[in-house]
């Protein structure tokens, strides 16, 4: 068989002639990325559900054909970039999905290229070493001891309330506030628990007294000391909000409570000198769940588990002879099943270690300032103009807001229009009885032309 050409699409992507495949490869992804934004024109592309579904199935046609398409790397990504959401652009500020750093972007490249497998050290020598250090290192910045790579939030939430039920004779019991994240509730589902109990936060924080007397009577009449998972949150998912951690940790530690907090919104705060005292009381949990595809500019998936007794993990453990031979682990080869819940898994972790060198503290700190700054610019625009309504401040980078005398309904049909027509891409959250827009802004490139773009887009839309 004659050698394949470089750039061909069966070449592999690493090995002694991956980069010079490679590079014609990238340079065709990277035109596709330009001509697909220049197509798409806008945050969100226009004409809803249908048109866009509509416009991806012409692009793909035959899913697989009898013979291949050269130009299918062109196409497919042209098309996927004229259908994004497009978290890089001002107007598109819907939810917790940022825009990836482009260093982050270039060395999670690298690590689908050379493809390490996190199960054995056999498949990821160098990877697993860099996961132990970054994940340490990251578990000290919080002020606790170690941590484990997850997908995000919703696994961290879960395998949080796996190690507590295994460090606790297999049944506890899930106190959590109406603000905690979905996942939490379904994690106590999907791992058998009892129904969680629910804390109000009527005011989108825990309520402190409801929580103490909801302890009083788990750990008095029915005898449950010990057996309880509070679960705080550090930055809802609706506004940002942060539950009062100190306070929460001292009930815990004196109903004799395990404490879980869900930063995975707020724990980029951790980088920023400025806004770090937001998150007082972290260092107090057992667990923490940590999400840097959204305050930490990642590519997903980059979600971490926080812990602070390593022991805890050892529940994790498992024998496969083929990848952790009790032999090979004594000869001095590192076992990794007891690192995840998964088998197979990615490097995540070097596009995580490479943000962290490069920028260091003081850059990612900066990026967290700059969109908590834009987000209380942007409020302000609100509360200063006659036709809308500001929730609240903003505690992170999330700003509610609704025009002032709408209808729920009117809302509703607001956010919808602009999804539709392209124009920009806002969220919803229900607060105090009522239906919110909002904008969580996590572009540190915004500008300040940006944010009054956004609430004039908003301000044309308001049915008349």
């Amino acid at each position: 068989m004659s050698a394949l050409p470089p750039g061909d699409p069966a070449r592999l992507a690493s090995g002694p002639e991956g980069s010079r495949t490679l590079r014609p490869l990238v340079h065709t992804v990277l035109d596709a990325l330009d001509s697909g934004r220049r197509a798409r024109g806008g945050p969100l592309p226009a004409g809803g559900p249908g048109a866009v579904a509509a416009r991806v199935r012409d692009a793909v046609g035959d899913v697989l054909p009898e013979h291949g398409d050269p130009d299918a790397l062109r196409t497919l990504v042209h098309a996927l970039a004229e259908g994004a959401a497009d978290p890089a652009d001002p107007l598109c500020a819907a939810h917790l999905h940022c825009p990836p750093l482009a260093v982050a972007t270039a060395a999670d490249l690298a690590a689908s290229a050379l493809n390490p497998s996190l199960d054995s050290w056999d498949q990821a020598p160098a990877a697993s070493e860099l996961e132990a250090l970054v994940t340490r290192a990251l578990a000290h910045e919080a002020g606790l001891a170690d941590a484990v790579v997850t997908t995000g939030g919703t696994e961290s939430n879960q395998l949080a309330l796996l190690l507590a039920r295994e460090n606790h004779g297999g049944a506890v019991r899930l106190v959590c506030g109406a603000n905690a994240h979905h996942s939490l509730p379904r994690a106590a589902w999907l791992l058998g628990l009892p129904e969680p109990v629910i804390v109000p936060a009527p005011a989108g924080t825990v309520d402190l007294a409801a929580l103490h007397d909801a302890l009083t009577e788990l750990t008095g009449s029915r005898g449950s000391r010990g057996s309880l998972v509070v679960a705080a949150t550090a930055g809802t998912t609706d506004a940002g909000l942060i539950d009062p951690l100190p306070e929460i940790a001292g009930l815990c530690a004196a109903h004799g409570a395990r404490l879980h907090i869900d930063a995975a919104h707020g724990g980029g705060l951790l980088f920023s000198e400025r806004h770090r005292d937001k998150l007082t009381g972290l260092e107090a949990a057992h667990t923490v769940t940590l999400d840097l595809h959204k305050l930490g500019w990642q590519p997903v998936a980059a979600g971490l588990l926080v812990v602070r007794r390593p022991r805890d993990l050892d529940v994790l453990h498992q024998r496969a002879d083929y990848l952790n031979a009790g032999d090979d682990t004594e000869a001095g080869l590192p076992d990794l099943l007891g690192r995840s819940l998964r088998t197979t898994r990615r490097p995540d972790i070097l596009k995580i270690a490479v943000t962290l060198k490069t920028l260091g503290r003081s850059g990612l700190g900066a990026l967290v300032d700059q969109v908590c700054a834009r987000a209380r610019e942007f409020a302000d625009l609100v509360h200063d103009h006659p036709g809308f309504e500001l929730h609240g401040r903003p505690v992170i980078s999330t700003v509610l807001f609704r025009p002032a005398g709408a209808t729920d309904d009117a809302v509703a049909v607001i956010r919808r229009r602009l999804l539709t027509e392209g124009r920009a891409v806002l969220g919803r959250a229900r607060l105090d009885g009522r239906l919110w827009l909002k904008a969580t802004l996590l572009n540190p490139e915004t500008r300040s032309e940006d944010l009054a773009a956004l609430l004039k887009q908003v301000e044309g839309s308001i049915p008349g």
